[in-house]
């Protein structure tokens, strides 16, 4: 099976979705459906690493993982790596000094200066060699720009070497310009295209969160290919809400 990191430079559209739920078998569920990835959050999730190793260790390899952490800081790059995932999401990335930080944390030397530990990722040492000597190559990096400031920024943090895709932002980013949960207000709008097309322009894919499947199909006719469609207490809740629903107009 192709990695992560090899379907993204190879210009397929990949779709995954956010598990945001401290739960091992949420995790398998999601990955029994058929996602290209998930997307393990624990930025705004109340998800630490234990949970995560254990919702990996669930997952056991039917599809990639990403984890987000926290944020763009050497401890959590590392704790999230050593627990096996496929790559990492580092959010609020606004400078090409920031995603320099990222790259470098995240890479073995000599690319980088990731901390060596002994952990899940490397068989708890039982494929320690074998994982050191292939991490740089397999590990996915993408980086969120979700912020005008990484807008602003978006040229010369895509010179930064090292960089598997871009991911947008939406929300934070109607934040950061005062229109906060405005995300198709017309200068959302143009800071998103400004993004994709500086992507499109430096060959990194590019990607962003979708609601719902039509916003997703609309985003990928628009060039976007590292789809993050939806949540699991999303699916939750409309499936349990659909069902209520239904039940009741019959019954009415």
């Amino acid at each position: 099976m192709n990695s992560l990191k090899t379907r993204l430079k190879s210009g397929e559209t990949l779709i995954g979705s956010l598990v945001t739920l401290a739960s091992a078998d949420v995790a398998e569920i999601m990955s029994l459906v058929g996602f290209d990835y998930l997307w393990i959050d624990t930025e705004h999730a109340p998800i630490d690493f234990v949970h995560s190793q254990m919702m990996i260790q669930a997952v056991g390899g039917r599809c990639p993982c990403l984890v987000r952490i926290p944020e763009n800081d050497e401890v959590w790059i590392k704790k999230a790596l050593d627990t096996g995932c496929d790559g990492i999401v580092v959010p609020q990335v606004k400078s090409a000094a920031e995603a320099r930080k990222a790259i470098e944390y995240s890479l073995y030397p000599p690319l980088g200066r990731r901390s060596v530990g002994i952990s899940r990722a490397h068989g708890y040492g039982m494929s320690f060699q074998e994982y050191v000597g292939a991490a740089n190559e397999k590990l996915t990096i993408v980086l969120q720009v979700e912020h005008i400031e990484g807008v602003q920024a978006i040229e010369s943090i895509l010179e930064v070497p090292g960089i598997d895709a871009i991911l947008i932002g939406p929300f934070d980013l109607s934040g950061s310009l005062g229109v906060l949960g405005q995300i198709t207000h017309p200068q959302i709008q143009d800071a998103m295209e400004e993004v994709r097309r500086h992507c499109e322009k430096a060959g990194v894919p590019v990607g962003i969160f979708a609601v719902d499947a039509e916003s997703a199909r609309g985003f990928i006719v628009e060039g976007y290919n590292l789809i993050a469609l939806s949540m699991d207490s999303f699916y939750l809740w409309q499936s349990a809400k659909r069902a209520l629903g239904e039940v009741r107009d019959k019954n009415a």
